[in-house]
């Protein structure tokens, strides 16, 4: 009898999410990115490749740079772009870990730094929301993100996490509308997954 109500319970329950999913228009949303996320990776690997047989040898470059900067300064450089706006792709600092002395601890690495990025963007918008003035010029300029956080909660940040979205910005609305940091580094964790995902791909082009 008891397991009876709690079956119908959990089908009453998954049954409204559904709804109010389809209501909000999330399938429609999460297929877009899908599509998106697909296309972007093999644009990336496209361009790599296009460049490096017309343009400039990528490897060549990537082995320079690995040979000619400490990767403590690639660190901080990605650190700097991972905590404000996401400015450069990570998929350069991926390809960059593959000529490595230890690619997969390095990706590691850069994983954690984009972990780190967004809880720091988080904060940002945190303290954003103590200044009214930047508060309203911020929510103006990332209104589309704040509205899907607030509609789908730690999905969103998981699409954010995972996805082409900007994952500081989507840090940074999380931070301003007060989402719960807890709940937020949860979802956030599927950052690593991205990384390892991009890399089993760009490792194999380099």
């Amino acid at each position: 009898m008891i397991g009876s109500t709690l079956y119908h319970a959990i089908v009453k329950r998954l049954s409204l999410l559904n709804r109010y999913f389809k209501i909000t228009q999330f399938y429609s949303f999460l297929g877009n990115t899908a599509f998106k996320a697909v296309f972007t990776i093999l644009i990336a690997i496209a361009l790599f490749v296009i460049i490096d047989f017309y343009l400039i040898d990528i490897n060549a470059l990537l082995e320079r740079l690995v040979e000619s900067y400490s990767a403590s300064i690639i660190f901080s450089i990605f650190l700097v772009s991972e905590s404000i706006l996401g400015l450069i792709p990570p998929e350069l600092f991926i390809a960059w870990a593959s000529k490595s002395p230890h690619p997969y601890f390095y990706l590691f690495i850069l994983a954690s730094i984009s972990y780190i990025g967004g809880i720091i963007s988080y904060f940002i918008g945190r303290t954003l929301f103590l200044i009214p003035a930047i508060q309203n010029y911020i929510e103006v300029k990332i209104a589309k993100h704040i509205l899907n956080l607030r509609k789908w909660g730690g999905l969103f940040v998981f699409l954010g996490a995972v996805s082409p979205l900007p994952h500081s910005l989507v840090s940074m609305a999380s931070g301003l509308i007060k989402y719960s940091f807890r709940l937020y580094l949860l979802w956030s964790l599927f950052r690593y997954l991205r990384f390892l995902i991009y890399a089993m791909l760009i490792f194999q082009v380099f």
